[in-house]
This record gives structure tokens, C-alpha cells and sequence, in this order.
């Protein structure tokens, strides 16, 4: 595999490390990101913090930030961890990404949670994000051998309950993007980059009588990857994580002892900058200088798309997703998410199931898309989790 062709499936970002270049050059880049989105223009570092590696959710359209807690909900809404009534466990999480376009890159996610009281726990998770290899070319194409790129992030979380329907929760995560090889591009030698970053959740839910039916309503919001720039070289660009805004709620009917459904619905919105509109000279003709802090990208991404507030709107991506239950052994989920094509152009169906034995469960979703339109097309999630031991009250 060339250059090319990795630049296209992985990351937009890789054609981003030139030390030379400044914030006013950021153009939007062409092909897919890790994401799987097309290219838009906000501009950001790894990417593949936005994937969703959980296949319960990823079964409902990633539509699981209020929807009842398991081990992977650190992925998702770490402050659902406090309501699990187990002790302590485990998940897996394993994904081939981009298999349309290439056959070598997967994600892998690996979760573990403590409980030492009732209301609190503790967690740690292993995000691994394998490129594949590539055969890299200079500009002449000449051969510069075989690369592996690689990228991870390393999550510590701690989730408390504040009452019978309330948790709050936080993750400090590391996160290591390698992406070249130690080449030389634009006179500057490029590096791994590296950062540091910050989750802030918070989870409610309340057992109570809805539409006629006993149920449990839930809401969540997860605000993730608050951290330093990223840089691939020394006194080089330095560029946003991709700080994102998640929220949503979710309805869990309980028809009876062996029946159970959940409705879900997420809103996401990328908490970067919008890339502005340049003349031929470089000068900003609509939107807002890209080149500021952290908290002004942040606050500042609501309202810096240079068209507008109907341009803000189309930031905004939407997932929605059911899942049934019988007799807590048996699951099925189906889910639908939509992009913009402006911003994305994510638009697919989901399905998924689950089974659940004794201290076991496995999941598994498969995203159902147009092979010529979505590089996502066909892509498998598996999950299995092991839960143990009864939190004494």
C-alpha cells in the first residue's frame, strides 16, 4: 500500500506535519479520516478518539450516552460507571475500520472497572488504533521502506454517585499519535505526538411510570478529549484534539419479567474550530482565525462557521437507536446515524445482538451502507464483557 492510499484511509491529519506550514494555510483535506467521515472543515488530531468502540452502541447508531450502564461505558459516558451493580470487570472491544478501503487497520479497546464502595468506581481503558503497514514514497517516489503507524490513548477514570439518580464522572486520558517515521518534511524532522486530555460526564436516571408503563428514564452528557495541541514536529503546526459535546436521553420500558425495549437519542458536536474562508491571498474572507487557545476553540465553536448559524447547525450530528431485551439473556438493536454531507456525510443504519450468560456477555454490530458511498460499509464491532462479584449496600 502507498502513501497515498493510507493518507486517503486513515488521516487527514498525516498530510497536516509539515513544521512549515501555519494555521492560515489549513485548508480542507481531501478522502476519509479514521472517523470515517468524508473530509470536512474542522481539522483536527487523532481522529480515531471519535470512534465508538463499544458494539452495544455501536448496534444503536452510537446512540448510548444515557442508555443503561456496563464495563465499556467509560468509552461513552464515564460517569455511568457508578450506577454498575457489579464489583469489578472487564470488556474487549475489537474492530476491523475501513475494511472497504483497506484490509490491514483495526481498533482494539480494553476496559476494566472497580467498585471499593457503593458509590464509587474506579476504571482504565486501553484505546489501540493499528494503521497497518505502508510503503512510503518521497515526492520523486522513491522507496523509503515499510512504516507501521500506530496511535493510542490510555484512560484512568473515577465515577461517584451523588444520590439514588445522579453520577458524575471524569477520565484523564494520554494519548500517543505516531504517524511517521522520523522523516523530514519541510526542512523539519517530524516526531510522534503526544497530549493530554480530559473527560467530564454526568448521568441521571429515574424509575417511574411513563406512557402507561413502568420504565427507567435516563440522560446523559459527556464533554471528552479537553486537552493540550497536538504538534508532529518541533516549532510545527499544533493542532486541536477532537473535543467533542455528546448528550442525549433514553427510555427503558419495562413491558414485564421477561420483556424489556430501550429507546435512545444522542446529539454530537465537535468542540473545534470551523475552518474559515480564505481569498487567494491568505486573508479570511467569512468565519474566525482558527490560530487561538484551547478554551477560545472550544467556546468558540459554537458560534465560527463561516456560514453562520445555519452552518452551525449542520455541526451537529445525530444518533438514534433501540434495543430489546428478553429475560436479560437475549438482546437485538437497530440504530440509524446522520451527518450532514456538508460536515461528514456519515449516514448509515445499524444493527446488532447480544447474549448474556452467567458473569458473561457478548456483542457484536454490523453498519449497514452504500460500499460505493460510505467507507464504513460493512463494518463489524465485537465486544465481550465479564462482570463479577455483588456490591454490598
Amino acid at each position: 500500500m502507498n502513501f497515498r492510499c493510507i493518507v486517503k484511509a486513515a488521516l487527514s491529519v498525516i498530510s497536516l506535519v509539515a513544521a512549515g506550514a501555519t494555521l492560515r494555510a489549513q485548508v480542507v483535506q481531501p478522502g476519509t479520516q479514521t472517523n470515517g467521515s468524508q473530509a470536512n472543515n474542522i481539522i483536527t488530531a487523532v481522529p480515531f478518539l471519535l470512534i465508538t468502540p463499544d458494539a452495544r452502541a455501536a448496534g444503536m447508531a452510537d446512540a448510548g450516552v444515557a442508555v443503561q450502564p456496563d464495563a465499556n461505558a467509560m468509552s461513552i459516558n464515564p460517569a455511568k460507571l457508578a450506577f454498575l451493580e457489579k464489583k469489578y470487570g472487564f470488556s474487549v472491544s475489537y474492530s476491523p475500520w475501513l475494511k472497504s478501503l483497506v484490509p490491514d487497520v483495526n481498533l482494539t479497546y480494553v476496559s476494566g472497572f472497580y467498585k471499593p464502595d457503593e458509590r464509587t468506581t474506579l476504571g482504565s481503558a486501553l484505546r489501540y488504533f493499528n494503521l497497518g503497514e505502508i510503503q512510503l514514497t518521497d515526492i520523486n517516489q522513491q522507496d523509503l521502506g515499510v512504516y507501521s503507524p500506530n496511535e493510542l490513548a490510555f484512560d484512568l477514570t473515577y465515577s461517584r454517585r451523588m444520590g439514588d439518580s445522579f453520577s458524575l464522572g471524569t477520565s484523564l486520558r494520554y494519548i500517543y499519535s505516531n504517524l511517521s517515521s522520523g522523516q523530514f518534511t519541510a526542512g523539519q524532522e517530524t516526531h510522534a505526538g503526544s497530549a493530554l486530555a480530559v473527560d467530564a460526564s454526568a448521568y441521571f436516571k429515574k424509575q417511574t411510570v411513563f406512557l402507561g408503563t413502568d420504565a427507567i428514564l435516563s440522560a446523559g452528557l459527556n464533554i471528552s478529549n479537553i486537552g493540550t495541541k497536538m504538534s508532529y514536529s518541533d516549532g510545527g503546526n499544533r493542532y486541536f484534539l477532537p473535543a467533542n459535546l455528546k448528550i442525549g436521553g433514553a427510555s427503558t420500558f419495562l413491558m414485564d419479567d421477561y420483556n424489556q425495549v430501550t429507546f435512545a437519542l444522542d446529539f454530537n458536536k465537535l468542540l473545534a474550530p470551523t475552518a474559515p474562508v480564505y481569498d487567494g491571498n491568505g486573508k479570511i474572507l467569512q468565519g474566525r482565525d482558527p490560530d487561538r487557545s484551547v478554551p477560545a476553540g472550544i467556546f468558540g465553536s459554537f458560534t465560527d462557521a463561516p456560514g453562520g448559524f445555519s452552518e452551525e447547525i449542520k455541526e451537529v450530528n445525530i444518533g438514534a437507536g433501540m434495543e430489546y431485551w428478553y429475560n436479560q439473556q437475549f438482546a437485538f438493536r437497530a440504530g440509524y446515524f446522520y451527518e450532514s454531507p456538508k460536515k461528514g456525510n456519515r449516514r448509515y443504519a445499524t444493527i446488532g445482538a447480544g447474549l448474556k450468560y452467567n458473569v458473561f456477555n457478548i456483542d457484536i454490530a454490523y453498519l449497514i451502507a452504500n460500499a460505493e458511498k460510505s467507507p464504513l460499509a460493512n463494518t463489524l464491532r465485537f465486544t465481550m464483557l465479564f462482570n463479577f462479584g455483588e456490591v454490598k449496600h
